[in-house]
């Protein structure tokens, strides 16, 4: 029942990440250095997994699917720099996105291509 969801889940979660990235949000009441960068990773490893999960079964590459979640992420940060003038779109957070989209596609491919069963 879950592998029916997983495309809604995936258009979820992309809305999610652009709503976040480009939305002002105030201060953490915490502030830890870098843990920013942490959250890009995670959060582009998270949507680079579900898009992989989510298009298992079609002729779509899983290149295809990575470079699309790479592209995603720097013109995420592209935006943040030209229409917004309360974020700021680094080299860094695109550096971070793209560790958790490489991270995800090790993980699929290590485990989830090879089990038929997921």
């Amino acid at each position: 029942m879950l592998k029916d969801k997983l495309i809604i889940i995936a258009i979820l979660i992309t809305i999610g990440i652009a709503i976040i990235s480009l939305v002002k949000l105030g201060k953490s009441p915490i502030e830890i250095n870098h843990i920013d960068k942490l959250e890009h990773a995670f959060a582009y490893f998270v949507l680079t997994l579900v898009w992989l999960l989510a298009l298992k079964r079609t002729k779509i590459s899983t290149y295809a699917i990575v470079f699309c979640c790479f592209f995603y992420g720097t013109i995420i940060e592209v935006l943040q720099v030209t229409i917004t003038s309360y974020r700021f779109g680094e080299f860094l957070d695109v550096l971070a996105n793209s560790v958790g989209v490489l991270i995800a596609f090790i993980i699929y491919s290590s485990f989830f291509k090879k089990n038929k069963a997921i």
